[in-house]
């Protein structure tokens, strides 16, 4: 009997991305691999990425997180790096405890994760020291993504903050000019280019052809996602023409999860 995993997502009301990304790279491992998968979301309200929405966001979570737990998910994630990463260095371990509590009073076992830390440890597992980053914020959120990594030991050399600030207009965003966006950012001796450390910022049809053409492993915090997905589930982190994270260069180690 082929086995299925139920992957649950607490997802920005105005976000486009995540509900296409993972399901397509999760699709896509289909079929070279014999798991299956289903995808089920809860929305949290958020329009404008600003401090004010995030931290009015964070707090309906838990209810996100309940209701994904009625679903009995095999894996559940928050879908919103910035959220995450604009309250403080390190706090999406206290939102994985928070979320984790909600998800067992409500008699679900699933392991509860975040995108932000997915994106910290999939940094980690490929052994970057050095990376630089592109990114839709405001250069004052982009600067707190940057400060949050750097606190997890992890040098940013360089960022470019498109500076969008609608949510929906982040994820109208053609992937296509990520092509040309990073040849202005600066990748001399860096380990990891982050194509796109926002989970609404399309990046997933770039990733292989940025990563081929700078013959140095690029992701994305919606690849780093998957790969915690993956790992969490105990399945072979494999999604075809999605970098380097998820080529098998990196098999599953111990380690933290997030």
């Amino acid at each position: 009997m082929t086995a299925s995993y139920r992957i649950g997502q607490i997802v920005p009301s105005s976000n486009t991305t995540m509900e296409t990304e993972i399901p397509a790279m999760l699709n896509a491992r289909q079929r070279i691999r014999p798991e299956r998968f289903t995808f089920h979301s809860s929305r949290m309200r958020m329009h404008k990425v600003t401090r004010e929405e995030l931290e009015a966001m964070n707090r309906e979570s838990l209810r996100c997180a309940a209701e994904l737990a009625d679903a009995r998910v095999d894996v559940m994630s928050t879908a919103c790096l910035v959220a995450i990463m604009a309250m403080g260095n390190g706090y999406h371990r206290q939102v994985q405890e928070e979320l984790s509590a909600i998800a067992r009073a409500n008699h679900c076992e699933a392991p509860v994760m975040t995108s932000a830390g997915a994106l910290v440890e999939g940094l980690k597992i490929m052994g970057a020291k050095r990376i630089s980053l592109l990114a839709p914020y405001m250069r004052p959120l982009c600067d707190l993504v940057v400060e949050y990594i750097k606190s997890e030991g992890i040098e940013v050399v360089d960022s470019i903050a498109f500076e969008i600030p609608d949510n929906l207009e982040v994820g109208r965003r053609d992937p296509a000019r990520l092509l040309e966006d990073v040849k202005k950012l600066n990748t001399t001796g860096v380990d990891v280019v982050v194509l796109s450390a926002c989970v609404q910022m399309q990046s997933l049809p770039a990733i292989q052809l940025v990563e081929d053409a700078l013959g140095i492993p690029v992701t994305s915090t919606a690849v780093c996602t998957v790969r915690s997905m993956l790992d969490h589930l105990g399945l072979e982190p494999i999604v075809p023409d999605a970098g380097a994270l998820l080529s098998g260069r990196y098999p599953r180690v111990g380690g933290e999860h997030a």
